[in-house]
């Protein structure tokens, strides 16, 4: 794995990044208001959209490829049309940081959570805005996570819990106590069985969903781990956090494959690109991404 391009458009620091689902395009968003979008691989500024109310803590992409949405610490969430700028939706549902943010794989809902003095996760329609339900039964959202094949959601918090419930009434299925400490990050595992969860304690728990059975402690990062990203192909987890180090490991085992320390300061978001072949990580005011190379993964 080396780092191909470092991108520094940004003008602060870089909270959120997301991959096109075709892989030839990331956007990324940040605390100067704007979500930029680039060629993957050479960099080029396609677009920049701008917020309106404060500076942008998620991002995320239409499984579709033609949106992007990204929330605010004012509570707002912004659609975007992602190559031509219109501004498509405006969603207001949350008083303050909407910290979490996710579209459903079919692209017909998002959810988003929302922190500090909001509390809470909202299902919603992208395309008109239309509020569908509300779980507020978390402190501090951070996290939001729709299971692939579209059928359950997951949340975690500041509390130290995991929700996951049914994405289509709401109802509760599952919560996960595993960690003793405020979660920061929590992604699926592509075959929607598993989950990763992470938080203040540096640890990686991977876990069975329903019945919260561990099947792996990952505990090689020294400080808190503030993101998460599983392989398409479901065989590595990448991770990041307050250590500065980009990690990519085998949920199976635990074993390191690679280490990555480009970073100067601390990771805030991480993602894989959807042809597994590329990994984007954001720290300070800049993107690295970094290629698969060679015969071997890595």
């Amino acid at each position: 794995m080396q780092s191909l391009l470092i991108y520094r458009e940004h003008s602060d620091n870089v909270f959120a990044v997301a991959w096109s689902p075709d892989s030839n395009y990331l956007a990324s968003a940040g605390r100067d208001w704007t979500v930029h979008v680039w060629r993957a691989l050479s960099g080029e500024d396609v677009s920049v959209h701008r917020g309106q109310s404060g500076p942008l803590l998620s991002l995320a992409w239409s499984p579709d490829g033609q949106r992007i949405a990204a929330g605010d610490t004012g509570g707002r969430i912004y659609i975007w049309s992602a190559f031509d700028g219109n501004l498509l939706t405006i969603y207001s549902g949350h008083r303050h940081l909407a910290r979490g943010l996710v579209w459903s794989p079919d692209g017909t809902f998002i959810a988003s959570g929302g922190d500090f003095g909001d509390s809470t996760v909202q299902i919603w329609r992208p395309d008109t805005g239309q509020h569908l339900y509300t779980r507020a039964d978390q402190y501090r959202v951070f996290a939001v996570a729709w299971s692939p094949d579209g059928r359950r959601l997951a949340s975690c918090s500041f509390d130290g819990n995991v929700q996951v419930w049914d994405a289509l009434d709401g109802n509760h299925l599952y919560r996960y106590r595993g960690h003793a400490c405020p979660l920061y990050a929590l992604c699926w595992s592509p075959d929607s069985s598993v989950l990763a969860s992470a938080g203040q304690d540096g640890q990686v728990h991977v876990w069975e969903d329903y019945t919260g059975r561990v099947l792996c402690t990952y505990g090689a990062h020294e400080r808190a781990v503030k993101t998460l990203a599983w392989s398409p192909d479901g065989q590595h987890i990448a991770s990041g956090g307050d250590d500065a180090l980009l990690r990519i490991w085998q949920p199976s085992t635990g074993r390191d494959v690679f280490t990555y320390a480009g970073h100067a300061q601390w990771i805030r978001s991480l993602c894989w690109s959807p042809d597994g072949r590329y990994v984007a990580s954001a720290s300070e005011k800049a993107v690295h991404v970094n290629g698969i190379t060679g015969e071997q993964p890595f």
